[in-house]
């Protein structure tokens, strides 16, 4: 699925869950998913996939490229991603955040080589997450529930929501490359394998030792949302999508 094919499944989610993005969770712990049968479904196909394509291809990405490649890979794939997070740490009107996402855009564009480096980091500009998500949060927008969406992974009706405007943020979105279609896919491609390289083992195990691995990953994504919502380090870094 292409990048602009999963934005329309996103907004399609949306406008079916919509009506509830705004109400409050239970307060029982629980995430809310109303539509767990078929947010099962989908999941179970996702794992398929992930076994049959994914996984292998990232194993062999991991194998074949050396650390420092995927690491340069890496750094330039945030690169790209931090005006969007400028962009939402401006909305959430964190001065503090604002100002590191900016100079970590000036210096790793420029000393870090077009972001290949990350200069920013050891001089003390560390990277934070940042999306539309986690800004229509800070105003106080509800989760709403649970969705899995192939391809995209563990979501909400607020974060689908947000993934939508982030398109609009990016940059590259307007920039009228020849081949700009095929530049924003193959990059949303290398990010997802990237991500998924970095998390072989950490998955392998969750799922060895999870006696439910759907409800596993649902915790998980909810934990790490919550946590970079409240600006704090989630127990499981980048989680990737299925």
């Amino acid at each position: 699925m292409t990048l602009h094919t999963r934005v329309m499944a996103a907004f399609a989610v949306c406008f079916v869950t919509y009506g509830c993005a705004g109400m409050p969770m239970m307060d029982t712990g629980d995430v809310y998913d109303p539509f767990e049968k078929e947010n099962r479904a989908l999941f179970d196909a996702s794992l398929a996939l992930d076994r049959a394509v994914v996984r292998p291809a990232a194993v062999g990405y991991q194998r074949i490229l050396p650390d420092g490649v995927r690491n340069a890979i890496r750094n330039f794939l945030n690169n790209l991603g931090s005006p969007v997070i400028f962009a939402n740490d401006v909305l959430q009107g964190d001065v503090d955040r604002a100002g590191t996402t900016f100079v970590r855009i000036v210096v790793d564009s420029s000393v870090g080589l077009a972001g290949f480096f990350d200069p920013a980091t050891t001089w003390g500009f560390v990277r934070h997450s940042g999306d539309f998500g986690e800004t229509l949060a800070t105003y106080g927008v509800g989760e709403g529930p649970y969705q899995f969406v192939p391809l995209l992974g563990p979501s909400n009706a607020r974060d689908l929501t947000g993934y939508g405007v982030d398109f609009l943020f990016d940059p590259f979105t307007w920039v009228p490359l020849r081949e700009n279609f095929w530049w924003q896919a193959g990059r949303t491609t290398l990010d997802d394998l990237d991500l998924r390289a970095r998390n072989i083992d950490t998955l392998d195990e969750i799922q060895k030792t999870s006696l439910d691995f759907y409800a596993s990953v649902r915790s998980l994504y909810h934990q790490n949302r919550q946590s970079e919502i409240n600006h704090g380090q989630p127990p499981v870094q980048n989680l990737p999508n299925f």
